[in-house]
């Protein structure tokens, strides 16, 4: 088992930045691969970042491209996601992931391990 805790969320203006962190704990010696992903009222989950456990790829959803990174550091066992040039439609709950399957990040099904969430709000 694994739990993981996010922070970092909060109220920004648009433009602004923001950087998340979740902390893992429990059985973190196994080879995971992280991810964020973020649900706004009413909408379905959606991917946002990846990286795989060795670090060496990772993933963006199109709408994030170039304004979010993900990061990794294994020895605080800790992933970080820098956002910057915040929207408001970047609005939404953003929850951290984790997984040892392999396959597409883009689908919930497809990652074992889920953080309670942290709020992130853009105002325009």
């Amino acid at each position: 088992q694994v739990q993981l805790v996010e922070s970092g969320g909060g109220l920004v203006q648009a433009g602004g930045s923001l950087r998340l962190s979740c902390a893992a704990s429990g059985r973190t010696s196994s080879r995971y691969s992280m991810g964020w992903f973020r649900q706004a009222p009413g909408k379905e989950r959606e991917f946002v970042a990846a990286m795989h456990w060795s670090g060496g790829s990772t993933s963006y959803a199109d709408s994030v491209k170039g304004r979010f990174t993900i990061s990794r550091d294994n020895a605080k066992n800790t992933v970080y996601l820098q956002m910057n040039s915040l929207r408001p439609e970047d609005t939404a709950v953003y929850y951290c992931a984790a997984r040892t399957k392999s396959g597409s990040y883009y689908y919930t099904a497809s990652w074992d391990y889920w953080g309670q969430g942290t709020q992130v709000t853009v105002s325009s």
